[in-house]
């Protein structure tokens, strides 16, 4: 009987040690220099690409994943009620929810988030417990928030891997070992839009 216990809370050790360790999707911060921080004057930077634990995902319709703020926690994107909403064309609007201060609207009555065709959020967030977010603060600290965004840089990595074959090419969109007719309508699919999960160009 001892026994059974002690496999029965090692697998539930395990069970928890693997959920700390996953790894979340996301695509902020494309070209890897720091653009992955929003500010609130009573709360310190907001990050939304943290080194450790789950960072945050945007796609056409919503923002999923967790910001980290050192001042007061995760902050849930898409918690259970709420959520950021994502209207196709970079407009967000709904809430987030921090569990040590509430809910966070991304469309109050004065400001709004937005992400640009270039993938970077301008605007400003509002919390009722800790004030303005500013998505804006490249204009002040040099510092913002982007998201990948498949486009000509993208394009020009492709077209270096047309035609060739071979193992671990990026432009292996299609995971055959060619880069082709069918890497490049996936590679159609996505332009113009935020990179997938795991997006290789």
């Amino acid at each position: 009987m001892k026994c059974k216990q002690i496999t029965w809370l090692a697998s539930i050790a395990m069970i928890f040690i693997l959920a700390m360790n996953m790894t979340f999707a996301e695509n902020i911060d494309p070209d890897n220099d720091g653009s992955q921080y929003a500010y609130g004057e009573n709360i310190g930077w907001l990050n939304f690409e943290p080194s450790e634990g789950p960072g945050v995902h945007v796609s056409k319709t919503q923002l999923t994943g967790y910001v980290w703020a050192e001042n007061i926690g995760w902050i849930n994107l898409n918690p259970d009620f709420g959520g950021v909403v994502n209207d196709g064309t970079g407009i967000l609007s709904g809430y987030a929810w921090g569990e040590n201060v509430g809910w966070i609207n991304f469309i109050p009555d004065y400001g709004g988030v937005t992400i640009d065709a270039d993938g970077s959020f301008g605007g400003w967030a509002w919390g009722e417990n800790i004030g303005w977010i500013n998505f804006s603060s490249a204009q002040l600290f040099n510092y913002n928030v982007k998201v990948c965004k498949v486009n000509f840089v993208d394009l020009d990595n492709f077209l270096d891997d047309w035609l060739q074959s071979g193992a671990s090419l990026p432009g292996d969109l299609s995971g055959n070992g060619e880069v082709d007719f069918v890497d490049y309508s996936i590679f159609a699919d996505f332009w113009l839009d935020y990179c997938p999960d795991d997006w290789l160009l």
